[in-house]
């Protein structure tokens, strides 16, 4: 008689607290290490004394210290599958964007058209994709986001440490980002910078409409001529003060230098002109990542290079007006 062998049963794990996980909340901490474990079985866990630290019951608001042994009780955890399976090419593809890591970070070339995570009717982003990559990895967290049509740098954090860390120096603004953008027209300044307030706003077909307003938070970027495309066009580079959504893409359209290719806030008889010299994408791309660690670490200096699709766009305008 055939028998079907029982999986084997859940054991009690007791996991030690390390300096990247000191000060997350013990419910958070647990939802990170049971996925697919529904949250109410979990809270229902720590509710019961399931779960200990250093052998003591605690709260669900408990904020873990280093050195804690906390004890997580035999669950099961069952991962759901993917809506549709990752394609190969994608994996491959992700796989190969790789620019820089190390132990605590690695900063990805993200190819446009594909959203950093999924949601919004999208099965998978890239988060998914590099976390189906490296299933041995505990932790993988975006530490900024890029547009779905924006290529370049985007950084991930390999741990809770660094993920916070990044996210403290961006708001300090001292994490140097700069970006590459064919505008519309000659930018007529040599420098400028751009301080404008955006706010985002949901306009009735239900889209994330963002426009300069009073009311919006503060945004800034320094526009930079790099090169000229007779007065039809001009190659900017954009360094980032504020991170807002669409921030440059805002801006350079208020100033009346849209981007090629943005089907949202740009402007149609540009993006056809472009369509014809066979830009189908956004031309938008972070070109660079520049910030030195806190504590006297290494200076990290990440550049992505223009994109083959952007490059071939810039080339056939050259061919087809000229430059200067």
């Amino acid at each position: 008689m055939n028998t079907v062998k029982k999986p084997p049963a859940a054991q009690v794990r007791i996991l030690e607290i390390h300096l990247e996980q000191v000060g997350q909340r013990i419910d958070n901490f647990l939802f990170s290490h049971l996925k697919g474990v529904p949250k109410s079985r979990i809270y229902r866990c720590l509710r019961r004394g399931e779960v200990r630290v250093n052998k003591s019951r605690i709260t669900s608001s408990y904020r873990l210290q280093q050195g804690d042994q906390v004890r997580i009780p035999p669950l099961r955890v069952s991962h759901p599958p993917l809506k549709r399976p990752i394609a190969h090419f994608l994996l491959f593809l992700i796989k190969n964007s790789l620019l820089y890591e190390d132990k605590e970070l690695l900063i990805l070339d993200k190819p446009a058209g594909i959203p950093v995570h999924g949601g919004s009717g999208v099965s998978y982003g890239i988060i998914e994709v590099l976390r189906a990559l490296r299933p041995e990895a505990t932790f993988l967290e975006l530490v900024h986001r890029l547009d779905r049509e924006t290529s370049g740098c985007l950084m991930i954090a390999k741990t809770r440490g660094t993920l916070l860390t990044l996210q403290a120096m961006q708001q300090k603004q001292l994490i140097h980002k700069r970006y590459l953008a064919l505008v519309k027209g000659r930018w007529r300044k040599n420098v400028q910078r751009v301080d404008l307030p955006l706010l985002k706003n949901i306009s009735r077909s239900k889209e994330r409409i963002v426009k300069v307003s009073p009311a919006g938070k503060p945004a800034a970027s320094r526009f930079y001529p790099k090169l000229f495309y007779r007065d039809e066009a001009t190659l900017v580079e954009v360094a980032l003060e504020t991170g807002r959504t669409h921030q440059i893409r805002v801006h350079a359209t208020h100033l009346g230098h849209p981007l090629g290719g943005d089907e949202k806030y740009g402007d149609s008889t540009f993006n056809k002109r472009l369509r014809y010299l066979g830009l189908r994408r956004l031309f938008l791309h972070a070109s660079q990542l520049i910030f030195t660690l806190p504590e006297g670490k290494k200076t990290i200096k990440t550049i992505a290079p223009l994109p083959e699709e952007l490059n071939a766009v810039m080339e056939a305008y050259a061919i087809k007006i000229g430059t200067k």
